[in-house]
């Protein structure tokens, strides 16, 4: 008994050391993860792809970065894509196709409106396509797209879908296959998604999209707090070099000021492999790993995608409870074995 105590304290001993570390790599990890999105560092700044005041270089002619359509309004303190009126659609699209493999596009925004809760609509659509400038029924731009598509979506089409709240901010991935369903608010084919309060707000709203070695992020900061929430976090991305992008948005029968404010694009400075930097980016088709495809997402409640692959991060939380369930089982076994030999003891 004696020396089973003693295995007992060094085990517990151990166990201490093994929870100390684990508790510092967990606040690292987080670390990390709270530190994910860029500081908006202005040398890594992409001007080609940035839209900011004065809007210079924003029109038609050859040499503009920036070109717009339909009820585009291009003023010195924002770009209007639609203003509040019925039957409205806009866009405005970068012309400098964007060859960086790792980039975080920041938007300042603005939704706002004379209608009540519920009578306004439809959104803003943000873009990394392979075309540009094409205009259609999702929320002013084409169905059936290559490439990225995120939706900040106000109005709710889908009256069964009353487990989620509106506005709604979704991601949507697409080579080309796949049509938005307008009808159930594109929950068929979205990767993840947030209820958040972007509508008629008094203080500036923003959003971030990062892309980075494969991984999908989106976060907002529309409290005036000057701290990004995440909303979107999808592993096994993968968009090709060579895109542009864009936003628009559109009104039906009730209708919003759509605008953009600014749109930041950010280089980030990430290290691939030997046989990724040879790798022909331009031809990679987007697409994202999963275990279901998006058609088996209709009938999901939750609108996300489950199949998402397992992560280092995820993996390690999963080796850690199986390592925990078998130090508490020994823990246990060993208590148990004690109780029983004091027992047979008393029988002598």
């Amino acid at each position: 008994i004696i020396s089973l105590r003693g295995c007992l304290n060094k085990k517990m001993r151990s166990f201490e050391g093994f929870l100390s570390t684990t508790f510092a790599f967990l606040v690292l990890r987080l670390c990390s993860v709270t530190c994910d999105i860029t500081d908006g560092n202005a040398e890594h700044l992409k001007r080609e792809h940035s839209l900011m005041k004065p809007y210079q270089g924003v029109g038609s002619n050859p040499s503009s970065q920036w070109d717009f359509w339909g009820s585009t309004l291009v003023t010195s303190s924002y770009v209007r894509l639609t203003p509040d009126e019925r039957s409205k659609q806009g866009s405005i699209w970068n012309t400098v196709p964007c060859y960086l493999k790792d980039w975080e596009m920041h938007v300042q925004f603005k939704i706002h409106g004379s209608g009540k809760k519920n009578l306004h609509g439809d959104g803003i659509a943000l873009w990394y396509t392979k075309d540009k400038l094409h205009p259609g029924p999702v929320f002013g731009n084409q169905d059936q797209f290559l490439g990225l598509a995120i939706f900040l979506d106000t109005f709710r089409n889908d009256l069964h879908g009353m487990d989620r709240s509106f506005p709604f901010i979704s991601a949507m991935v697409n080579n080309g296959s796949v049509s938005y369903d307008h009808g159930k608010d594109g929950r068929s084919s979205e990767l993840g998604g947030c209820s958040v309060e972007i509508r008629n707000r008094e203080h500036d709203t923003y959003l971030a999209i990062r892309y980075s070695k494969g991984r999908l992020t989106v976060m907002v900061d529309v409290d005036d707090k000057n701290e990004w929430k995440e909303c979107i976090d999808i592993g096994g991305v993968r968009l090709p070099t060579g895109y542009f992008f864009g936003a628009s948005a559109a009104t039906g029968d009730l209708s919003d000021n759509h605008d953009i404010i600014s749109m930041k694009l950010y280089q980030l400075m990430v290290e691939h492999t030997p046989e990724e930097e040879n790798l022909d980016w331009t031809k990679i088709e987007p697409s994202v790993s999963l275990l279901k495809s998006p058609k088996d997402n209709v009938d999901d409640p939750t609108g996300n995608f489950r199949g998402t692959p397992l992560t280092g991060w995820k993996v390690f939380l999963l080796l850690l409870c199986a390592l925990l369930g078998i130090v508490v089982c020994a823990v246990v076994g060993a208590v148990v074995f004690q109780k029983r030999q004091e027992r047979n003891k008393r029988f002598y």
